[in-house]
C-alpha cells in the first residue's frame, strides 16, 4: 500500500439502494462511515435483512479508529447489531441518530453507553490521522450530517444522504455557507449521494406533504390512518401538526413507531400540543372524525401495523367504512406487489386510500439532479466519487459531474469490494475485496449456499428418498420409499415417484452382498433419480437420501 494514497473503500451501497457503509484507509488508520442494511429482494426466499460483509476490518480491526453514522435510517444503521460484536468500536453520530441506534441495540441485548458517542453539527474530532468535521445536512429525518474529512492526501468532503429543502420541518437548511468555504480552500474529493442522479430538476419540500395532510385531515368524513416509515421525525411532526390544526388526536400504533416517537420527545425533535398525542385506551371514546391513527406498514410488511389492519387481523383497530388511509412512503424496489395487495385490501373494506400515485402524500429526502450541480458547484472538488445508488445512478452523477467541467477520468464510479487509491495527481482501483452480501434470517446470519438450497426448493421442490438395508447382506429390503413436495401435481407425481422406486430397486439391487456405505448409497440414489426427474420433466428437485439400516 501507497501510504501517500488515501484508500477509499465502499462495503455496501454502491451498485444497490441500501446497505451503505464506506470506509477510509490511510496508513495505519481506518475509519468506517454508516452500517446500513438492506431489504432483501425477491429471489432471497426466507431472507429477512441483508448486511455488508466486514471481513476485511475484521481483520484489520487494529485499525479502526471509530464508525461514524451520519443519520438514523435503517439503511445506515440497520447492521449495526450484527457487526458490532465483531468490531467492538465508538460509534459516532448526532444526538437523535443516538438514540434511535440506542434503540436498536437494546433489543439485541447490546446495548453499552461508553460506545456511543454524541456529536453536534460544527463539531470536531480525530480518528488517527483523520480529522472530522460535523456539517448539518438537510434530509427527510433530524440531525443527518455530512462530514468535512481532512486527511493528509488532501480534503474529503462526505455528503451523507442529503437534499437542499430550503423550508425544512425543523427550519435547519443545509450548510451552505461552509461547503462554499471548504470549496474555497480546496476539496480533494466529493463523495455524494447519487440515489435520485436520474431525476432532473429539485426535489419538492417536505412542506408539500404538510399541505397534502392538512387537505385530507380537512376533508376526511371519520378516521385518518397515516402509514410511514417509523424513522420519518419530520412526516410524524407534520401529521401532529395537522391533527392539531384540526381538533383530532394521534395514536402511535406499533412497537417500533412508539419507540421512535418516545425518544424523538425525549431529545426534543417532536413537538406535540398537549393533548394530541393519545394513548390508546382513549380511542373509543371520540369520534371517529376526531381520530388520526399512526403506524408502520408504509412497505407492506406482513407483520406490521397497517398490513394486520388491512387483513382483519389486528387487535384494536379495524377499517371502518369512512377510514382514510395515507400510505406516506414510496416502495423500496421489490415491494410494490406487497404494498398493491395492502391497497386492494384496504379499498375493499371500504376505507379511501392515498397513496404516491394518486396524491403528493411523499417527497423523497434525496437531491435531484440540479441539487447534486449545487453541491459539486459549491464544493468544486477535484475528484467525485458518487455513492449511495445502483451502477446506473453513479454512473449519470459522473455524467452530471462533467456537465460542470470536471473530467470524466476524475470521476470514479466503483462497485463493492473496490479499492481506490487516491491523490492529488489521481487516482485507481488497486484491489478488488471479496465482499459481498451476509443474509440475516430469524435464527442468524446464512450464506449463499443456503439460499441457493432454499431457491431450488421454491422452484423445483423436493423429494426425500427412504432406503432400507439389511446392516447384515447389505442389500436393501423391500422397495425405496419416495415422499414428493411441491415437485408435481398429484397425478404425475403418482406416475414420477413409481418410476423412481423401480429405478432405484434396480440400481440399488446390484450390490455384491457386502455392506454399503450409507454416503456411497446417497450417491447412487441423488445421481439415478436427479437424471430420471430432468429427462422426464426438465426440472431438478432437491432430492434427500436417507438410509435405514435393519
Amino acid at each position: 500500500m501507497d501510504k501517500k494514497k488515501l484508500r477509499i473503500i465502499p462495503l455496501g451501497g454502491l451498485g444497490e439502494i441500501g446497505k451503505n457503509m464506506m470506509v477510509l484507509e490511510y496508513g495505519d488508520d481506518m475509519l468506517a462511515i454508516d452500517v446500513g442494511l438492506m431489504f432483501p429482494q425477491e429471489d432471497m426466499l426466507g431472507v429477512d435483512l441483508v448486511i455488508p460483509d466486514v471481513s476485511y476490518l475484521v481483520e484489520h480491526r487494529s485499525k479502526l479508529r471509530g464508525i461514524i453514522i451520519t443519520h438514523g435510517h435503517e439503511d445506515h444503521t440497520g447492521a449495526l447489531p450484527y457487526v458490532l460484536p465483531r468490531l467492538n468500536v465508538p460509534i459516532y453520530s448526532a444526538p437523535l441518530t443516538q438514540g434511535l441506534i440506542s434503540i436498536k441495540l437494546k433489543e439485541h441485548g447490546l446495548l453499552d453507553t461508553s460506545k456511543l458517542i454524541a456529536v453536534q453539527a460544527g463539531e470536531k474530532r480525530s480518528f488517527g490521522q483523520f480529522k472530522v468535521e460535523f456539517l448539518h445536512m438537510c434530509h427527510s429525518i433530524p440531525d443527518a450530517l455530512g462530514l468535512i474529512i481532512t486527511t493528509p492526501a488532501g480534503i474529503v468532503v462526505h455528503s451523507g444522504d442529503f437534499k437542499l429543502d430550503y423550508t425544512p420541518v425543523d427550519a435547519r437548511a443545509t450548510d451552505f455557507t461552509r461547503l462554499a468555504q471548504m470549496g474555497g480552500q480546496g476539496v480533494l474529493a466529493l463523495m455524494a449521494d447519487s440515489t435520485y442522479a436520474e431525476v432532473a430538476g429539485y426535489t419538492p419540500s417536505e412542506q408539500v406533504v404538510g399541505d397534502a395532510l392538512r387537505h385530507i385531515m380537512a376533508d376526511a368524513p371519520g378516521r385518518v390512518i397515516v402509514t410511514t416509515f417509523a424513522s420519518l421525525i419530520s412526516r410524524i411532526q407534520q401529521v401532529i401538526d395537522a391533527a392539531a390544526k384540526y381538533g383530532r388526536k394521534v395514536f402511535v400504533i406499533g412497537r417500533s413507531m412508539n419507540e421512535t416517537v418516545r425518544i424523538a420527545q425525549e431529545l426534543g425533535y417532536l413537538q406535540s400540543t398537549q393533548g394530541v398525542l393519545s394513548r390508546l385506551e382513549e380511542l373509543q371514546r371520540l369520534p371517529p372524525n376526531r381520530i388520526v391513527l399512526l403506524t408502520t406498514g408504509s412497505q407492506g410488511e406482513p407483520t406490521s401495523a397497517l398490513v394486520r389492519i388491512a387483513n382483519g387481523e389486528h387487535k384494536q383497530v379495524r377499517i371502518l367504512p369512512d377510514d382514510t388511509v395515507v400510505l406516506s412512503a414510496t416502495p423500496i424496489p421489490g415491494n410494490e406487489t406487497l404494498i398493491n395487495g395492502t391497497i386492494d385490501s384496504l379499498f375493499k373494506q371500504g376505507a379511501q386510500v392515498f397513496y404516491d400515485k394518486i396524491a403528493q402524500v411523499h417527497v423523497h429526502g434525496h437531491g435531484s439532479q440540479e441539487e447534486l450541480k449545487l453541491l459539486i458547484n459549491l464544493v468544486r472538488p477535484k475528484f467525485l466519487v458518487p455513492i449511495h445508488g445502483e451502477y446506473r445512478h453513479l454512473s449519470l452523477h459522473a455524467k452530471l459531474a462533467e456537465s460542470l467541467g470536471i473530467p470524466r477520468k476524475n470521476s470514479f464510479v466503483l462497485e463493492d469490494g473496490d479499492i481506490l487509491e487516491l491523490g492529488q495527481d489521481g487516482g485507481e482501483v488497486v484491489e478488488k475485496l471479496p465482499v459481498g452480501n451476509v443474509y440475516v434470517d430469524g435464527i442468524g446470519d446464512i450464506g449463499h449456499m443456503v439460499l441457493r438450497d432454499r431457491r431450488a426448493l421454491a422452484q423445483d421442490g423436493v423429494v426425500v428418498v427412504i432406503v432400507a438395508i439389511d446392516k447384515s447382506s447389505g442389500q436393501i429390503v423391500g422397495r425405496p420409499e419416495l415422499i414428493s413436495r411441491g415437485f408435481a401435481d398429484k397425478d404425475e407425481e403418482d406416475a414420477l415417484m413409481g418410476k423412481g422406486r423401480d429405478l432405484l430397486a434396480r440400481v440399488l439391487g446390484r450390490g455384491d452382498g457386502h455392506l454399503s456405505e450409507a454416503s456411497h448409497v446417497q450417491g447412487k440414489v441423488r445421481e439415478s433419480l436427479s437424471r430420471l426427474f430432468y429427462d422426464e420433466t426438465k426440472r431438478r428437485p432437491m432430492i434427500l437420501p436417507m438410509t435405514v439400516m435393519v
